[in-house]
């Protein structure tokens, strides 16, 4: 049962019977005036401009989400401080003083930064100045309304409060950062539609013991939903990384298993090092473990390569991992995780300055990936000079034996 407020008595009765309700006006579709999103105000912090589609919208709220630790504060305080006007930061987890220690350890020096200490969302509404050029919610799951009886944290709660924020930042033209808590299971706490409430959803993630950090959008109205933002958490705070290639490319074709391909995340090319490691094992169920990429995509690969390839994996245990910590979910690296094992498996490295991309069909033909010609000009820009694709017109059997067989 979720708590809702109390509707008034003028709310009674059948829909189209009520006494004293006033008809709203219907206005033609094409005879609305188009809003004009190219009024964006820049955050000057390039990567998550990117995700946002070019910068902030007037009345834009965006929920960004992710796991605790992650960097989600750190993110928005640096945005704070290239905001020219006022920025309002409601906590309501931290103390103003610990809010305060972390800027100064960040470099922030932006005056026109306010702190609100308040978990009362009226109250957050209402203390909010009308010359706020933007206003930051740490977190949403703190804030409560005298209005319902449930605790912070309750679907009631969460859902009634984002309401009245998503409300104000609209009526106002004031754009408004939601900080939303994530479950165990990897999810945003909270009733589903809060997702919807938010004209922009935002997944910040990575791990806490790398340095790497990616925002990605996966709710934008305003933008694209293909594109990330790479970050390397430093001392400082996040850190950009223009070329995000450099993060994943490691001795890659100097040794076995070690493969380079070219994987799209929105508009953006990036190569990323694929390794493999094939050990025998005395378990009657061998080992197949991916770090980075889809388990039953590396089954699949694992499958194709005895079937059509004819290397025998059935006694041997197959461990898989993307560099860098990034995860690759296209298929166009299916062919670079199959050159990987097959080359651990033969123990003979591929070569340097060679990428490889390509689908990988359970017939062992390799199919063609999309914008493969905008893959391979980011790979010649980085120096690689041969690919390894579907343009060879070779089967996967082909291509072992040529690299690693011959």
């Amino acid at each position: 049962m979720v708590e809702t407020p109390l509707r008034s008595k003028s709310y009674a009765g059948q829909a189209g019977r009520r006494k004293g309700l006033v008809k709203a006006e219907l206005v033609g579709l094409t005879s609305i005036k188009k809003e004009d999103h190219g009024r964006r105000t820049t955050t000057k912090i390039a990567e998550l401009d990117r995700v946002l589609g070019g910068g902030i919208v007037p009345g834009m709220s965006i929920l960004l989400a992710g796991e605790p630790g992650i960097g989600k504060s750190t993110l928005l305080l640096q945005l704070a401080d290239n905001i020219a006007g006022t920025v309002v930061y409601v906590s309501g987890e931290e103390s103003a003083t610990q809010i305060a220690g972390r800027a100064a350890r960040l470099g922030v020096k932006n005056a026109k930064i306010l702190v609100l200490e308040e978990t009362d969302a009226d109250s957050v509404i209402a203390s909010i100045p009308k010359d706020a050029e933007l206003v930051i919610v740490d977190s949403v799951q703190t804030l409560t309304t005298r209005d319902l009886t449930g605790t912070a944290g309750s679907v009631g709660q969460v859902r009634e409060c984002a309401n009245r924020l998503t409300s104000f930042a609209k009526a106002n033209s004031v754009p408004m950062f939601i900080v939303g808590h994530v479950t165990k299971e990897g999810t945003i706490a909270g009733p589903r539609v809060l997702e919807h409430m938010v004209d922009t959803v935002l997944w910040f993630e990575g791990e806490r013991r790398e340095l790497l950090r990616v925002v990605r959008a996966i709710k934008n109205r305003f933008g694209p939903t293909d594109e990330v933002g790479i970050f390397s958490m430093g001392e400082r705070g996040l850190e950009e990384v223009s070329n995000p290639s450099q993060l994943f490319i490691g001795q890659a074709g100097k040794v076995s298993g070690s493969v380079i391909t070219v994987v799209l995340e929105g508009t953006r090319p990036m190569l990323v090092e694929i390794q493999a490691l094939v050990s025998p094992t005395k378990l009657s169920l061998p080992r197949r473990s991916g770090t980075g990429v889809d388990a039953r995509r590396l089954e699949l690969i694992i499958a194709v390569l005895g079937r059509r390839v004819g290397i025998p994996l059935w006694d041997y245990d197959v461990f898989v991992n993307v560099a860098g910590g990034i995860t690759v979910s296209e298929p166009a690296a299916d062919l670079a995780i199959a050159l990987a094992i097959a080359s651990a498996f033969h123990d003979k490295p591929v070569g340097t300055g060679i990428v490889a991309i390509g689908e990988v069909g359970l017939l062992g033909e390799i199919r063609e990936s999309s914008q493969l010609e905008r893959r391979l000009k980011e790979a010649r820009r980085l120096g690689f000079t041969s690919s390894l694709t579907s343009k060879q017109e070779l089967t996967l059997s082909a291509l072992v034996r040529k690299a690693f067989v011959s």
